[in-house]
């Protein structure tokens, strides 16, 4: 019973919390974090009483299931951004920002951390400081593509920013295994050619081979049922399934094989859409589904933010420090490709500032930074403090961008306000 309440009260909190920064036009992401930060085990959590809202992280924890589903939608929603048709006018240019921008902004957090580990070598040791410089390329599409949705953004810069997006975390997974696995070296003092560069490579083309099979059985599948409930639920049945197989982990001789449920997901759509006819309408379907599902997600993710790690002032320092490199090396790596690339000066000047949100893909790198030990537990303190900053603030960036660039249009209003306006008129 207190599971079932803590989703109701949750998802009530997130829902309600919606309705009041509409006064002040903040993205419905906010909301949910907000609202996930005062049922969580720092506010209401206090109080002790199970179900009505979360005493602990382990009780946030233990709803990690709707998380994991959340992000496989969020992934299959992404790959409608890989259509041929789409691709072949944007899939050079986000290639070349997706790689360069993710580049840029792991350099200048190395180079910013390096000089902060001189200054304090035992507070911040220097496998800390490659691994954070590794987190620093991933982006948080679940936040970027509710803010697009929610305002029903539509343009140039929207139409880069998502396939960017999805390429960002492809990147990032690339970087983070190269850094992870010379930090990890350095720590104990061998250094593994497999893990460096063979697992990684192994781990993308493994979940994009594995995302493209089970897109190939969906479309199969699909054909064989007619009605739209059906349809739909064929493809939830799917998109689980993906989410699924892609916790799979294992060996064959000194190759370790591991899945991205981002990646795995993400190619299921691709292919999902690029081979069926009605692909468009199906996902449209599944998007207005997963509603509730995604209301949790960012509830979830507000509760489990930790502000414990405000307790320790070194952590606070380098946190303000990532934070402020990673966002100028996003900003002025988007900047440098799209204007290389001949982007549309809207995308020169706005799509850094989108891609700044940071959430769920560097948290789970940072728990993979964990195995470090000592210096894993000062990644993964890092990365809280930042994705608290970034997630209450990045949204709302996401949102001027999109308006600065044109591409936000003023919402019609429903006729019920419409009557009360002219009622008081």
């Amino acid at each position: 019973m207190t599971t079932l309440l803590a989703i109701s009260i949750a998802m009530f909190a997130g829902l309600i919390m919606s309705r009041l920064t509409k006064l002040w036009n903040l993205p419905a992401v906010t909301a949910y974090l907000v609202a996930g930060i005062l049922i969580g085990p720092f506010c209401l959590g206090r109080l002790g009483i199970e179900g009505l809202g979360f005493t602990s992280m382990e009780a946030v924890d233990s709803m990690s299931i709707l998380s994991d589903a959340a992000l496989g939608f969020i992934a299959f929603a992404m790959g409608n951004e890989f259509r041929l048709s789409a691709l072949k006018q944007t899939g050079k240019q986000a290639v070349i920002i997706a790689v360069f921008q993710a580049l840029v902004a792991t350099v200048f957090v190395d180079l910013a951390l390096f000089g902060l580990h001189l200054l304090m070598p035992d507070k911040l040791p220097l496998s800390t400081v490659l691994t954070m410089g590794a987190i620093a390329t991933a982006t948080a599409p679940a936040a970027t593509l509710m803010v697009v949705k929610q305002y029903k953004a539509d343009g140039p810069l929207t139409r880069m920013l998502l396939p960017v997006v999805a390429l960002d975390d492809m990147v990032g997974l690339v970087v983070f295994a190269v850094s992870f696995g010379i930090a990890r070296a350095l720590e104990s003092g061998q250094v593994d050619v497999f893990s460096v560069i063979v697992d990684p490579i192994v781990e993308v083309v493994a979940s994009l081979v594995l995302g493209a099979v089970i897109g190939f059985l969906f479309h199969i599948t699909e054909q064989y049922f007619y009605s739209r409930s059906k349809r739909m639920s064929i493809s939830v049945t799917f998109i689980l399934f993906a989410v699924a197989l892609s916790q799979l982990h294992f060996k064959i001789g000194p190759v370790s094989v591991g899945f991205s449920s981002l990646l795995v997901c993400m190619a299921l759509g691709t292919v999902f859409c690029n081979m069926c006819s009605f692909s468009e309408e199906l996902m449209e379907r599944v998007d207005r589904w997963t509603g509730p599902l995604m209301v949790l997600f960012f509830v979830l993710s507000g509760a489990g933010l930790d502000f414990t790690v405000f307790s320790d002032w070194a952590i606070v320092l380098a946190g303000v420090v990532y934070i402020i490199f990673r966002s100028l090396g996003k900003i002025s790596g988007a900047s440098v490709s799209a204007r290389f690339t001949h982007c549309e000066p809207t995308i020169q000047k706005y799509l850094g500032i989108t891609l700044l949100p940071q959430a769920g893909v560097s948290l789970g790198m940072s728990l993979t930074a964990m195995s470090l030990g000592g210096p894993g537990v000062i990644v993964r303190n890092i990365a809280l403090f930042a994705v608290l900053i970034y997630e209450l603030v990045g949204p709302l960036l996401t949102r001027i961008a999109l308006e600065k660039a044109g591409e936000i249009k003023e919402k019609p209003m429903p006729e019920r306000e419409k009557a009360k306006l002219a009622e008081n008129s």
